[in-house]
């Protein structure tokens, strides 16, 4: 089976369980990316990792008489996007759990095919975004963001806390690394969509500063999360607050600058 770590991850109770609070901490990207995307009315959109929904809705808003649909691995979080969707009467939005890269999709083509900081999970990045461009109409469009390096995102706690952590094991033969940089680089995620058969590769750095509730970043469970030793949990907590202390406001809350890009491609036209 594909992604099956990212599998295990998304649908721990514990993971999906914060995961509203961390979308006060991504929302303000999502805006950016639909502008970049611009789906005309009537489009029909595949959202990659939809999560709770809120770039699907931000989507289902833009194509008026079209329709969206949301994958993503998590049961729970797909759960949350369908509750969201009722109360909001959103009629032209839906959602399925899966895995993009493996299992069945919707019935496409789709005119565009968008992610906010989930295709950055593919294990096998290439046979995924081959796969989607499959599913993608002649001339349709793929849009996606994800983050730029890890030095330039400090809100990131993985650095704080990697000296308490086990090696990670490096992946499986015929697999790649996942994670949230696992696309960070410009250069080779361009290759990486042109030799799954994607053109007009584009790609745009952005920068904000997300003003923040603490818990919007990190919490005490992470360190069980992680799995940080019970002997070395005052160790990691400290450096989690270190790494985060200049980004305190007078306030308390945190000033969390985002560093990400955002990412277009076009799939070719019929021969």
């Amino acid at each position: 089976m594909s992604n099956e770590a990212e599998r295990r991850r998304w649908n721990d109770a514990y993971w999906s369980s914060i995961w509203p609070r961390r979308e006060a901490f991504t929302a303000r990207v999502t805006p950016i990316l639909v502008d970049r995307l611009s789906p005309p009315d009537g489009a029909q959109v595949l959202e990659v990792g939809c999560g709770g929904g809120t770039a699907s809705f931000a989507l289902a808003e833009r194509v008026g008489a079209g329709r969206v649909v949301g994958v993503d691995l998590s049961a729970s979080l797909v759960s949350l996007a369908e509750e969201r969707a009722a109360a909001r009467g959103a009629g032209n939005v839906s959602f399925v759990v899966g895995d993009a890269q493996e299992d069945p999709l919707p019935p496409g083509p789709f005119d565009v095919v968008a992610s906010q900081f989930g295709v950055m999970f593919f294990d096998e990045p290439s046979r995924a975004f081959s796969r989607l461009r499959g599913h993608t109409r002649p001339g349709g469009r793929l849009g996606f963001a994800c983050w730029r390096d890890p030095a330039s995102n400090p809100w990131n706690v993985g650095p704080a806390l990697a000296p308490f952590l086990p090696t990670p094991p490096g992946p499986a033969a015929g697999k790649s690394a996942t994670g949230p940089f696992s696309l960070a680089d410009a250069a080779a995620t361009g290759a990486l969509l042109a030799a799954a058969g994607w053109g007009g590769v584009e790609v745009e750095a952005h920068d904000l500063v997300v003003t923040v509730e603490r818990e919007a970043l990190f919490e005490v469970g992470e360190l069980d999360f992680r799995g940080v030793p019970a002997d070395r949990r005052d160790e990691a907590l400290a450096a989690v607050e270190e790494r985060l202390d200049p980004l305190v406001r007078p306030d308390g809350r945190l000033d969390a600058p985002l560093a990400f890009w955002t990412v277009t491609a076009v799939a070719p036209l019929a021969a």
